[in-house]
Parts: C-alpha cells; sequence; structure tokens
C-alpha cells in the first residue's frame, strides 16, 4: 500500500465503493458518552467490540435503568454466547 504523507488522503481507495454509505444520525462517541457509567464500563472491559446503540438496545431491553446488574448479566450472557459460535466456527475448520 501506498503512503501518503497526508493523512486524509491516506485512505481514499476506500471511498471508491459504489454501495451506498450509511449515513449516522449521531456520532459514535457521542453515543458512547451518553451511555451509563455502569454499561460504559462493561462496554470498556467486553472481550468483543460493541457498538454503543447495540448495547444501549440490550441494556434498554434488559431494565438496566432498574436493575444494572440484571442488565450487565444478560450482556453477559450475550457475549459469552457469541464467543461460543464464533470458537464453534474456528473448530469446525480444523
Amino acid at each position: 500500500m501506498q503512503r501518503q504523507s497526508d493523512h486524509g488522503c491516506k485512505f481514499r481507495r476506500n471511498l471508491r465503493s459504489g454501495l451506498k454509505r450509511r449515513q449516522r444520525e449521531t456520532a459514535p462517541m457521542q453515543v458512547y458518552d451518553s451511555l451509563p457509567p455502569g454499561l460504559r464500563q462493561w462496554l470498556a472491559a467486553a472481550s468483543l467490540p460493541w457498538s454503543p446503540v447495540s448495547a444501549q438496545k440490550v441494556w434498554n431491553r434488559a431494565g438496566g435503568a432498574r436493575d444494572p446488574s440484571a442488565a450487565l448479566m444478560r450482556l453477559d450472557e450475550i457475549e459469552q454466547a457469541m464467543l461460543q459460535r464464533d470458537a464453534g466456527v474456528w473448530s469446525a475448520k480444523r
């Protein structure tokens, strides 16, 4: 890959796609900053990369405002299931 001195042009080739670009309604860091402190701490220690929006949805559905510990347990359950599914994919390829 060619290295360019102008950091703004470094990834210009990636923008030549014919696919539609997804427009975000809000800046990702604004969404992250607006999360409850317990959820932000959980995301910082999570094993998998979660989007703040996805984590917020799980948090809300699990009743995080009423019972943060139950919501964190639900996030752990979902993450463990995703890790198990991923482990199955890698062991099947051997």
